[in-house]
């Protein structure tokens, strides 16, 4: 259960107290990655897949202390782990994405989900990631259905079902013509990524990529 007055807390606690490292909780100087958790993150092998024509890069793998900072993340109110693992995304996004994208979004999530959390995850990495570059995300995206969470749903089929619909274009934003970088926390099946980049497309956008912390799998998929 998530609750908003347990993020608010925590965000409270982090203006207070030093940052810390979001793979081990040890304390920084600056807000960042120890140099221990540096040199041991589960990379993602090649560093992207290819899910039903989307490209998704992401620059580690969906598990061990990258599982756990996510987690924190999105579920435990550590809205400060997003600084440094939106850093991640701008040094991946360097590599694998360089010129082929001239805005930045996230997947939105419900104004039920936003209420519990206390924020959208995604919109933090997103900005996190778009202040390396000094820039802003734009919000091209909303959502109009409070389905069940992803993570609760088990099997490839249900998690596809679960959000077709359920995006539509923001009021007051236009993608047409657009090259939009698309950012979200995990990718495991990448039926929300998908879907996203398909309300994108229909809207006009010239492309669209994926870009997340942690994936599941190594290799990537055929299309």
């Amino acid at each position: 259960m998530e609750f908003r007055a347990g993020a608010i807390w925590s965000r409270f606690l982090d203006l207070l107290f030093p940052p810390k490292c979001p793979f081990c909780n040890a304390v920084l100087e600056r807000p960042g990655i120890c140099d221990d958790c540096a040199a041991d993150l589960p990379l993602f092998g090649d560093g992207f897949r290819v899910i039903r024509g989307l490209y998704c890069a992401a620059p580690l793998r969906y598990e061990g202390a990258a599982r756990s900072a996510l987690l924190q993340l999105k579920f435990r109110g550590r809205a400060a782990v997003a600084e440094p693992l939106g850093n991640l995304l701008a040094t991946c996004a360097a590599g694998r994405l360089s010129g082929a994208f001239d805005v930045v979004s996230y997947v939105p999530i419900s104004r039920e989900r936003r209420r519990q959390r206390g924020y959208n995850q995604s919109e933090l990495l997103a900005k996190a990631a778009c202040r390396a570059w000094g820039t802003r995300p734009e919000g091209l995206l909303v959502k109009i259905a409070d389905n069940p969470p992803q993570s609760g749903i088990s099997g490839a089929a249900a998690r596809w079902s679960n959000v077709s619909g359920v995006y539509r274009p923001a009021p007051g934003h236009s993608v047409s013509g657009r090259r939009v970088l698309l950012i979200d926390d995990i990718c495991t099946t990448g039926a929300t990524l998908c879907e996203c980049a398909k309300t994108l497309r229909d809207g006009g956008a010239a492309a669209v990529y994926a870009l997340t912390v942690a994936a599941a799998g190594r290799e990537p998929e055929k299309t």
